[in-house]
This record gives C-alpha cells, structure tokens and sequence, in this order.
C-alpha cells in the first residue's frame, strides 16, 4: 500500500497568508482531507483526552450500552457482523451542556474526565467553526457562519486481533456531514483515502497534528467544488487503535443548499435543498455509504 503526503494548512499563516488559503482550497477540491498543523490545542490536552477515552471504551458492555442515541448513529455501536472489530462510544452536540452533561451520566465519567472532554471539546468545535469559515472563505463566500452548527463527537476503538490483519477495521465509507475533525492513534496506522485516480493510499499517523476530511455536505454546500472524501481502516496488526472524531455536521434548523455566492449560470445549483437528519436517514435506509445518496438529490 502506497504511503502520501496529504496537504498541511498551517492555521497561524491562514489568516495572513494568501497561498496558505489558496493551499486549503486545493485541498478541498483536490483531495477532500488535509492535515492542520498549529491549531492551538495543546499536545497536553489532547494526550490526556487519548486516556480518557481509553479508559470509557474499557468499561463494561451494560455502561457502554446506556449510551443512548439521539439520532441515528449517535450512541454507543456495538461489533458488528459488518465491522466486527469496532466499536465507539458518541455524544450528539457537543456544544450542548445538557447533552455534556448526559454523556457523562450515562458512562458515569468522573469530574476530572468530564473536565477534560468539556475543555476538549470547546477546543475542538471553535477549531471547526474556524476552519469551516477559511473553507468559504477560500471560495469567496465572506460571512459564512457556523457557529450554530452541531457537532457530533465518536471515540473510536479497534479490537484488532492477529486473525484480523489484512482485513477491514471499518468499512468504506464518506462522513455524511460537513467536516471532521480526527485526532488519530499517534502510534497505529491503518488509516486510507481514496485518491484522484480511484485508488487507495494510506495515511500514517503524524503526532501532533489532527487530520480533517470533507463530508457529503461539504460537498452540497460547496455546489460540487469540494470533495467528499471515501475512506476506510485496515488492520495491520494485531493491537488496539483508538480515534477521535468530531463531525460538524450541517445547520441546525434550515436547509443543507449551497450558498447563492457560489450558484451563476455556469455553476447552476446541483442539489435540491433538503433537511440533514433526512438525508442521513436516506443514506442509513438505502445502505448508501459513500455518498451514492446525493445523486437522489441531484437536480435535472
């Protein structure tokens, strides 16, 4: 399997710096994942919620499984007959108090580990709300907000055995929501993105850093310039892997459409307006999970 250097933006230089945008748009269409590097959460921070989430991902299966859903996808999933070796705990609206709260009380976190998924996750959402901004703003739309936008927080864990190596670790798959943030295992790859040409190329872990992939409202929203991004885990060796990611997802009350700025008579709108919990219902119904879904939506 190929090894690739993905684009790195630089979140000091993007406010300043003319090519470093123009880099972040290139990424976007080109590839639909980059890297940031300088994104202001500490290598502290985000070592100590590494064991926070190892340490949930331990407890006992009837814990785990109080993690409730909110909406589909959003709570606790099991091994499955699909992904046999992967399971994830998750947090619908992670900038909701309430629901901080509720995470917490289902999985009985102690304060410390609630402190450190709080001060996490406010770190994490205004990164995204941040980079969703530099994102429009590389395609023209100045104003854009996304403040309101929720995010959905998922630790992954991978139960890889020494039968499991060469095997999947998830299945492919595009991200239904606008972006993701990933905080990957520092240690275990296994990490791959489909390339320009179709083909597959992995993507080692580079500490540090937090990798952000496009989902299939990047691309409405973006009127078909941006990639969503296909992806999948393999196993490489027999151990355990621990992710985490945060999805924003799409705005909270109103329409996933592209904004008027990036709709003219020689970019006409491709996608139907439409509400993002029917479009993920779509995609679940239809076992639609690399974006197939959108050409439902397609206009004429």
């Amino acid at each position: 399997m190929e090894e690739t250097k993905i684009p790195v933006v630089d979140m000091e230089k993007i406010n300043c710096e003319e090519g470093e945008c123009k880099k972040l748009r290139e990424a976007c269409e080109r590839w639909g994942c980059f890297r940031v590097i300088n994104h202001s959460i500490p290598a502290t921070l985000m070592g100590e919620m590494k064991k926070v989430i190892e340490a949930l991902l331990d407890l006992p299966l009837e814990i785990k499984k109080r993690n409730t859903e909110v909406i589909a996808g959003s709570g606790y999933m099991a091994p499955s007959a699909v992904n046999p070796h992967y399971e994830a705990l998750g947090l619908y609206d992670l900038g909701s108090s309430q629901a901080m709260h509720n995470f917490c009380s289902q999985l009985h976190a102690s304060n410390h580990q609630r402190q450190i998924m709080e001060t996490y996750g406010e770190a994490i959402h205004g990164l995204a709300v941040k980079i969703g901004q530099k994102m429009a703003e590389s395609l023209g739309v100045v104003g854009a907000d996304f403040q309101d936008w929720p995010c959905q927080f998922r630790i992954n864990k991978y139960n890889f055995t020494p039968e499991a190596v060469g095997t999947s670790g998830v299945q492919i798959h595009t991200d239904s929501g606008f972006l993701t943030i990933l905080q990957d295992d520092e240690n275990v790859g296994g990490l791959e993105v489909k390339d320009s040409s179709g083909s597959f190329v992995s993507i080692p872990p580079f500490p540090g850093t937090l990798l952000v992939n496009l989902g299939d409202i990047a691309r409405v929203w973006s009127n078909g310039r941006f990639c969503n991004l296909i992806h999948r885990v393999q196993c490489l060796e027999a151990t355990t892997r621990f992710s985490i990611a945060t999805f924003m997802l799409a705005p909270r009350n109103g329409n996933v459409e592209a904004p008027e700025e990036l709709v003219d008579h020689h970019h006409p709108r491709l996608y139907q307006p439409f509400v993002y919990e029917d479009y993920r219902r779509l995609r679940h119904s239809n076992k639609m999970h690399t974006g197939e879904a959108l050409e439902l939506l397609r206009l004429a």
